[in-house]
């Protein structure tokens, strides 16, 4: 089986340095490079079936986004925000394309992994040359993200890590079908023994103070410039939207497929917010649009 290898690059905030873990895959020397951003509450694990599969012809990167699984915490968390990850995932990829010799990477993000992407590829000079959204847009549904706060601000305990996984997986019953197995690694992925034994989320609980502080003026503002930097992008742009999802709604999904990039759009049946990648037939989605085969 192909390993990944544990790395990770020192980045700024206005609050002072911290660290950023990822998980390289592949040929360190492989100038294709694809970056996979995972969702709000996720980690770069996520990719591990993904990454495995495209591995022969990309050195595929998975970062924990700062304040989340290995990565580190940042002083102030008012900086959980977009601006700021885009400015980690631009120390990430000067490190990593200077390794071997790249001059772009491709992208595939989920989630808030997407809204990096689109800010990302949305700048003069962007090294992304190829985007794949993953259930994301740039307007959002309100009633799923104030789900989705109230769901990140919880610090919940669990006695047992059976507990701790069911929770996990009761709340991620929009990913859709999946196996025990395949269960047990989306919860362990997310998950950590605290030193009195408890298990807990593995995320820094500041995340949710953005969420907090947001007020209808401060969100319109947001989908205004997330509007303007989609329609900014100028690389081939895939959208990827579950049937059943809360967040990105079928009308903007149609929206986005005709405006900026003009994405390609596909809808995975049986699924909400988010599509895993973790089966054949979604890895496959990305493969065509990503290597053409």
């Amino acid at each position: 089986m192909i390993e990944a290898r544990i790395k990770s690059v020192q980045c700024i905030s206005p609050a002072g340095l911290h660290q950023m873990s990822y998980k390289e895959w592949g040929d360190e020397a492989n100038p294709h490079v694809l970056i996979c951003a995972h969702g709000v509450t996720r980690v770069g694990d996520d990719f591990d079936n993904l990454a495995r599969a495209l591995a022969g012809h990309y050195r595929v990167v998975a970062p924990d986004v700062v304040g989340r699984g290995r990565s580190g915490r940042l002083r102030n968390p008012q900086f959980y925000r977009v601006p700021q990850y885009v400015s980690d995932m631009v120390t990430l990829i000067a490190r990593v394309t200077a390794q071997g010799g790249s001059d772009g990477v491709d992208w595939f993000g989920t989630s808030m992994g997407g809204l990096i992407g689109i800010a990302l590829a949305s700048l003069p000079d962007t090294p992304v040359r190829k985007l794949v959204l993953n259930d994301i847009g740039p307007t959002l549904d309100p009633a799923a993200l104030l789900r989705i706060g109230d769901y990140i601000g919880q610090d919940l305990r669990f006695p047992t890590f059976d507990a701790a996984a069911r929770f996990v997986r009761e709340v991620s019953q929009s990913f859709g079908e999946h196996s025990e197995d395949e269960w047990h690694k989306l919860a362990s992925d997310v998950l950590r023994q605290e030193p009195d034994g408890q298990w807990v989320r593995h995320y820094d609980m500041g995340l949710a103070l953005p969420f907090r502080s947001s007020t209808p003026a401060s969100a319109q503002a947001d989908e205004a410039m997330l509007w303007a930097a989609y329609d900014a992008i100028r690389c081939p742009t895939l959208l990827v939207r579950g049937e059943h999802s809360d967040l990105l709604s079928r009308e903007t999904a149609a929206i986005m497929a005709g405006r900026g990039p003009c994405a390609s759009l596909v809808e995975i049946a049986n699924v909400g917010h988010a599509p895993t990648f973790i089966h054949d037939d979604q890895i496959a989605i990305a493969r065509q649009f990503l290597i053409g085969t």
